[in-house]
């Protein structure tokens, strides 16, 4: 009870400093009253004093705002030193009530609910974190480091992702350019000029821009399995895969690199996928991986791949990868490949005939009558070819149905090409008949 009465008697003595400090306008010693208050409590453990005395200090007449920024900093160092779980939430939610609202703590108050996420997930609340972390638009903070910005973003994400709110997760990722993760930050940093908004230094635990990179993209990888979007999956990992940490290391690049490809052959047929996989084919470190380079060479040379011989060739690489990926690579994923290779012999099919039967199409393709007319009607239906079956007949004609501008422009150029071989034919009569006359004249 005498320490207890010493602690109110000390802190009675400092809030009447503290009042007159702050009537005089005094910003150093109203700062130093109010943080040697915490202080004391601190050191007597007191912590629902504490509390009491962060939210009386804060709702004091006219109490300054350099004044209200320091306790809440002091605060935030006692927040690691509570006995227990219960303590530790008690002292978060009263500073962040009391940083509500207010500009010059908004850094503080996002650090706070970080804080207050990361204790709510490890309890198992992950829908309660995740509600708690999308409060803050950290976007609009002026004066937070930019990697401290980008790390609370993919935080959000993450969480979103972990309740499978796949809507909200990618929303809040379209808050972060991936062009940022390219900037050069070594020219970055000049002196700020007179009127700037000093940017504050990112705390230690926050990860480098690179670090960063890779979080993100991981984020995007499991956004998009979700959607079995295969070629954004693929243009996720080449982002990883050109950081310079893991392109200098061949026990980090090797499985990467592995994912290009899968992904690559998975994704459906495409100007961009085209792109993709012949850089990827260029790239010197492909010849390390002999097998995915003959798979992805199959894929662009213009020959009718045999289904069952390639399965078996891959089969147990692709077995391999589903459990490195921990099953992304499902079942769907096999399917999928099949209906890539089939849609590959079509396009093979399209450019050598221009026509050809049904029966000749489905043995080509290793597929039965019915199946061969559905994966080309599906191909037409997506514009990835053109084509017409004559069911009757069962014929089907690659011809490109030409419209009738294409027609008229063609006649106007054979008309011309007629025209000039009439000009040239008059031109050669002509001269005949001149070299004729002068030899009879002679």
């Amino acid at each position: 009870m005498e320490g207890g009465g010493n602690l109110e008697s000390s802190i009675e003595q400092l809030l009447n400093v503290e009042k007159q400090m702050r009537l005089s306008g005094e910003v150093a010693g109203t700062k130093k009253a109010v943080t040697d208050i915490l202080q004391l409590c601190f050191e007597a453990r007191a912590w629902n004093t504490l509390n009491d005395q962060i939210v009386l200090l804060s709702k004091r007449r006219g109490q300054l705002k350099q004044a209200v920024t320091a306790m809440v900093q002091q605060a935030m160092q006692y927040i690691d030193e509570t006995p227990d779980i219960e303590t530790r939430i008690e002292l978060i939610k009263t500073l962040n009530n009391v940083s509500a609202g207010k500009i010059y703590v908004e850094i503080e108050r996002a650090r706070l609910i970080k804080k207050l996420a990361k204790i709510k997930e490890e309890q198992g609340l992950i829908a309660e974190a995740a509600d708690l972390m999308q409060e803050i638009a950290v976007e609009t903070f002026g004066a937070m480091a930019k990697t401290e910005k980008i790390a609370f973003i993919l935080e959000q994400v993450r969480l979103c992702l972990d309740r499978q709110d796949y809507v909200r997760a990618q929303i809040l990722s379209r808050k972060i350019s991936p062009r940022v993760f390219d900037i050069d930050t070594s020219k970055e940093k000049k002196k700020p000029k007179e009127g700037d908004n000093l940017v504050e230094e990112a705390p230690a635990d926050i990860p480098s821009l690179l670090e960063l990179k890779r979080i993100y993209y991981e984020l995007m990888i499991r956004y998009y399995t979700h959607n079995n979007d295969y070629l954004e999956i693929c243009r996720c990992y080449k982002a990883i895969y050109d950081i310079p940490s893991v392109k200098e290391n061949p026990a980090l690049w090797t499985p990467v690199l592995r994912k290009i490809c899968w992904f690559l052959v998975l994704a459906p047929h495409d100007p961009m996928q085209s792109s993709l996989l012949n850089s990827t084919l260029d790239d010197k470190n492909l010849s390390e991986l002999p097998n995915f380079r003959l798979l992805l060479k199959q894929l662009v040379t213009m020959e009718v791949v045999q289904w069952t011989s390639l399965w078996s060739a891959y089969k147990d690489e692709f077995e391999n990868e589903k459990s490195m990926l921990g099953g992304s690579l499902g079942d769907k994923a096999a399917e999928d490949l099949r209906q890539r290779v089939i849609e590959h012999n079509i396009l093979v099919v399209s450019k050598y005939y221009a026509r050809i039967t049904l029966k000749r199409l489905a043995e080509l393709l290793c597929l039965s009558i019915q199946e061969a007319e559905k994966h080309l009607s599906d191909m037409v239906v997506s514009k990835a070819l053109m084509a017409k079956i004559d069911r009757p007949m069962e014929i089907v004609c690659f011809q490109t149905a030409k419209d009738s501008n294409d027609i008229l422009n063609s006649w106007a150029m054979n008309l011309e090409k007629l025209l000039d071989l009439v000009e040239k034919s008059c031109h050669q009569i002509h001269k005949e008949t001149m070299v004729h006359k002068a030899a009879l004249k002679v």
